[in-house]
């Protein structure tokens, strides 16, 4: 076992926060660019490097029709790691569920759309690894602010 295969990014059980969008045909493809940019604009706003792969068909599996992966950059690794992930299922899990919307005509089946917003173990190990200072502290993001009851900086206990 490596130092990989433990810790913050690979865990049997994790939370996170998905998005889901259950929408009409015609709208499928513009719901899948507009979570895509929700990841992008959180990514931003952290101040976290970032880039976004369009997955090729071959390795996106039998449920998605099309996928976008976003890496973010890890320091300590030296390269992009997989973050997130946005998928355009189109009707393959509404046909295998049987959901569907009435359009005042007749019954059709809804896309399905989701988008791992934040996995937040993996999230927490990004922050620590781009804002960790050479002194050992670790710079908060300024669009986490709001929610750190004034803090700004992580500093390591001083011993007693």
């Amino acid at each position: 076992h490596g130092l990989d295969e433990r810790g913050l990014f690979r865990v049997h059980q994790f939370n996170k926060i998905e998005q889901v969008i259950f929408c009409k045909e015609e709208d499928s493809e513009k719901f899948h660019e507009e979570l895509l940019r929700n990841s992008e604009d959180f990514l931003k706003l952290l101040g976290i490097p970032f880039r976004v792969v369009n997955v090729c068909t071959g390795d996106i599996g039998v449920v998605a029709s099309k996928k976008y992966d976003i890496e973010a950059y890890s320091p300590r690794e030296k390269k992009y790691i997989e973050v997130m992930s946005c998928s355009n299922c189109t009707d393959f899990q509404a046909r295998r569920l049987n959901i569907k919307y009435f359009d005042g005509k007749e019954k059709k089946l809804v896309h399905t759309l989701n988008n791992t917003m934040v996995a937040t173990a993996r999230m927490l190990r990004l922050i620590l690894e781009n804002f960790q200072t050479k002194q050992g502290t670790v710079k908060i993001p300024k669009a986490l602010w709001p929610y750190m009851l004034g803090l700004k900086e992580l500093k390591p206990k001083k011993k007693v």
